[in-house]
């Protein structure tokens, strides 16, 4: 039977988790764009603004568990649709801030908080939901992709309304792109209304509690592997995403080429996207993840090594880009085939919280790094150590030992 046809009923709610998904992660990678000119016009530090992301970071992470519980006790539309407000509250309250308070609340506190309602998590949890098993991954790596694309407009446009009006009109242009989170997390909300699938045997978690479930999840080895690895990403990715912008003035270039590279990321992540849920539901998820990582790694130390152009910071650009939202259908591919759809989101949310800490040391290490330093250097080469070792256990360990769920009870 045809993609289109199998998907047909739930199209409603695939792509309003696709337009929740693509502005929440498009707004939040772009916020980098305004660091520069932020902190000079209210007088904060780069570790400041930094520190701001990585609370956010911190935020998003610990709260994704409990988002993910609430959607089981109250459903997805809810906890969704508070996370958008929450959203539009944080970047206008960073739109007026004169100090940086308002910034490590609006962009710290309420944007992390929105996004462990509203981002990948939550997204993925919908679709793998609405979806037949048959094509779980391949729809997610579709709806990872139309979440890519949140990037490749939000941060030409940010760039373009700082450099003609200022930051702060920036970041009210970015409330207004925000609005629209609000009914698309409402369409997507349809998704409570689509039954479970019957267990496929007594080993998936479906009647457990949180508490019985989290010491299942965490009792399988290769869970904790694929969580333990996560933290790399994490700091990778926010790494780039907060220090990219700072680093190419470092280097006198164009202020435009950050926000083209962000732009080409967000494009090269649907390429990568739609290959990494096609991959996933051929190959060992798990695997991939792992090889995901050590790329990522190797790109990193290319484009660090040589010197900074225009040309090798797009061509570092698609790279990344390719490899960087694949881990999406990969983690909650993974997540489900091991647990059920019934706790997805809140075991994902689980592995997501070691995610966020690397994000963390990712923003607020890589500024502390580099006010102490006054270089990326030191930043760059541990991110690449960490990466390649991460992947290669993650690699060797999928290998090895095959993912299996560990037998449940219903509590």
């Amino acid at each position: 039977m045809p993609l289109l046809q199998v998907l047909r009923p739930t199209l409603p709610i695939l792509i309003g988790a696709s337009i929740m998904l693509t502005l929440s992660m498009g707004l939040r990678q772009s916020l980098g764009i305004f660091m520069q000119p932020l902190t000079h016009d209210i007088k904060i530090s780069i570790s400041d603004f930094t520190l701001a992301l990585a609370v956010q970071n911190l935020a998003w992470g610990f709260l994704q568990p409990l988002a993910g519980a609430l959607t089981e006790r109250h459903g997805f539309r809810p906890v969704m649709v508070v996370g958008a407000l929450l959203y539009i509250a944080g970047l206008g309250l960073m739109a007026g801030a004169q100090g940086v308070v308002s910034i490590m609340i609006g962009g710290g506190v309420l944007i992390g908080t929105s996004l462990a309602c509203t981002a990948a998590a939550i997204a993925m949890s919908v679709a793998a939901r609405a979806v037949p098993e048959t094509v779980r991954s391949t729809v997610l790596g579709i709806v990872s992709g139309a979440g890519s694309l949140g990037a490749l407009l939000s941060a030409p446009i940010g760039q373009l309304l700082n450099e003609g009006f200022g930051w702060r009109v920036g970041l009210l242009g970015f409330v207004l792109l925000a609005l629209l989170m609000i009914p698309a997390a409402w369409y997507a909300g349809r998704v409570d209304k689509v039954p479970l699938p019957k267990p496929r045997s007594s080993e998936e978690i479906s009647e457990a509690t949180a508490v019985t479930a989290a010491r299942a999840a965490f009792g399988n080895a290769s869970f904790v592997v694929m969580t333990c690895a996560y933290l790399v990403c994490g700091m990778q990715l926010v790494f780039l995403t907060t220090h990219l912008p700072s680093y190419l003035a470092i280097c006198g270039l164009d202020p435009m080429l950050s926000a083209q590279t962000l732009g080409v990321i967000g494009g090269f992540n649907v390429l990568g996207s739609l290959f990494f849920g096609w991959a996933g539901q051929r190959w060992n998820k798990l695997a991939l993840l792992g090889g995901i990582y050590i790329l990522r790694s190797l790109a990193l130390a290319w484009y660090f090594i040589l010197p900074a152009t225009p040309a090798s910071t797009l061509l570092f650009g698609a790279i990344m880009g390719f490899l960087w939202l694949g881990v999406g259908p990969l983690v909650a591919g993974a997540v489900a085939e091991m647990f059920g759809l019934r706790w997805q989101a809140m075991i994902q949310g689980l592995a997501f919280m070691s995610h966020q800490i690397g994000s963390f040391l990712g923003a607020y290490g890589g500024g502390l790094l580099y006010d102490a330093l006054g270089s990326y250097t030191l930043a760059w080469r541990i991110g690449v150590a960490l990466g390649l070792a991460g992947g290669i256990i993650q690699v060797a360990f999928a290998l090895m030992r095959p993912s299996q769920p560990p037998v449940l009870k219903a509590a």
